[in-house]
């Protein structure tokens, strides 16, 4: 997953974005870390979030463009 690359690309702080999620920093280090498998509403909500498509999250492709605005 690209959770980390994104997040320091965007000069964001995991504090930030699990308050933006609703859950607490722990939960969210441990889906950036691959301790904690992501549920696909919090996928959805990132992908929105930095604009990229769920896909390029994880790994699926290089192509960062959400598929709307393709």
């Amino acid at each position: 997953m690209r959770l980390k690359d994104l997040r320091e690309d965007a000069d964001v702080k995991q504090a930030t974005l699990a308050a933006y999620l609703h859950i607490k920093q722990n939960t969210y280090s441990q889906y950036e870390n691959g301790q904690r498998q992501l549920p696909v509403d919090v996928l959805i909500r990132l992908a929105a979030y930095f604009g990229v498509s769920t896909d390029y999250i994880l790994g699926l492709t290089d192509d960062p463009t959400p598929p709307r605005a393709r």
